[in-house]
């Protein structure tokens, strides 16, 4: 069973690695395709939270979220296939906060075609997310294990 639950776990983490790999090999001066891409996606995200919050949400240069992102997929996938928590959570924050700003359905119209891909997207990657929470809750309720205390022997006369 441990056999399985290692080879699911590599499975599951080679998502993240070959992604940050990819990215990691593209980065370039500027974070290369993957800051490109990006770049529209944050300010229409950050325009719709001015919108609906009235909160700012403060400017940084993309090409530092892009790094970040590849320094939480990259190290988060090998713990994860280590079977920490740590790696988990790291995967789960990466997903928790680049998913709703990279798959932005909420800004189209449903019978967009648009809106059908980036919504199958983000309710993927919210599969993710959830199957993150569930190792994390799972691997959290299994008690460590505890020391035998010796039970003192009765002695018989």
């Amino acid at each position: 069973m441990a056999f399985v639950s290692f080879v699911g776990r590599v499975l599951f983490a080679s998502v993240f690695i070959l992604s940050a790999w990819q990215e990691f090999n593209e980065f370039g001066l500027d974070g290369g395709p993957a800051a490109k891409a990006l770049a529209p996606k944050f300010n229409a995200f950050s325009k719709h939270v001015t919108t609906h919050t009235g909160f700012q949400v403060p400017s940084f240069e993309l090409k530092h979220v892009v790094a970040a992102s590849i320094a939480l997929k990259g190290l988060g996938g090998l713990l994860f296939i280590l079977g920490s928590s740590f790696g988990a959570s790291l995967l789960a924050l990466h997903q928790a906060i680049l998913t709703p700003i990279l798959y932005d359905f909420y800004n189209y119209d449903v019978e967009k075609k648009e809106f059908n891909l980036l919504f199958t997207k983000f309710t993927q990657n919210l599969a993710l997310f959830g199957a993150l929470l569930y190792f994390i809750g799972m691997k959290n309720s299994i008690p460590r294990r505890q020391l035998k205390k010796k039970t003192p022997k009765s002695k018989t006369q």
